[in-house]
């Protein structure tokens, strides 16, 4: 029987790049994200078992609905992985609340409402793999970033808590934590420093590069490989953990 996956945030960078992998290595995917165009494309691109559901992953009943959709379209689901997110930049004291909760409401509220609406089918098979794309920003601070750092502990304290919950229900919760990552949003954020700064291009990028220790951004498909091997029966007994993959940033 074929897998299935769920993946949210699917419509570009990360996301777009684990749910390629994952069908790639064969599993059934559910794409998830707000927008329905880059879903659809993602979808024709990849082929058949594929289920596309524009969803608002910060509302519930969006999300109940879903869910039980994938389950009709691809059956059951074997892997979540929460990987859409938001990371605007402001200096804290000009944070709006606005940004604070809209940051909080899809960074982990996003992440209670997909976990939960998955978890009560894989308590049931005593089978399932729960994976969050967290950040080095679970891990340590950045500046001008406060709430999106604050969002990414918030969902490896979540992450860590129901990894003990589940560890005997045949369940495993995990989360990745990557450095500054080759997206659009990077890519936007050099052409942001750029204009701001008069730096060249080259030099606005030293911005993410330098905090790696490898002197690069890590590349998207690193990303969906550490989802593939979590999402493997060679990591059963992996849980509750926080995967760094930040060429060392913060060994």
């Amino acid at each position: 029987m074929t897998r299935h996956a769920l993946v949210t945030g699917a419509g570009s960078g990360i996301g777009a790049a684990i749910a390629t992998a994952l069908h790639g290595s064969g599993y059934a995917v559910t794409l998830i994200g707000r927008r329905k165009a880059p879903l659809t494309v993602l979808a024709d691109t990849l082929g058949e078992h594929t289920y596309v559901h524009p969803c608002d992953i910060t509302d519930r009943v969006q999300v109940n609905d879903a869910v039980e959709a994938a389950n009709q379209h691809l059956g059951d689901i074997d892997v979540l992985v929460n990987c859409a997110g938001m990371a605007p930049s402001a200096p804290f004291h000009k944070i709006t609340c606005e940004d604070w909760q809209a940051t909080f409401n899809l960074n982990v509220n996003g992440v209670f409402h997909c976990t939960q609406a998955v978890l009560s089918a894989m308590r049931a098979r005593q089978n399932g793999r729960v994976i969050n794309i967290a950040s080095t920003g679970a891990l340590k601070g950045y500046s001008y970033v406060a709430g999106y750092v604050a969002s990414k502990h918030a969902v490896l304290g979540l992450t860590r808590a129901l990894a003990l919950e589940v560890a005997n229900q045949g369940i495993t919760v995990n989360a990745i934590c990557p450095g500054y990552t080759n997206t659009a949003i990077i890519q936007q954020s050099v052409a942001t420093i750029a204009k701001k700064t008069g730096r060249t291009l080259d030099a606005a990028l030293n911005h993410f590069t330098d905090c790696n220790p490898m002197g690069r951004l890590i590349e998207p498909h690193e990303v969906a490989a550490a989802v593939l091997w979590l999402a493997s029966d060679a990591a059963a007994c992996v849980n509750g953990q926080a995967i760094a993959l930040d060429g060392g940033e913060t060994s």
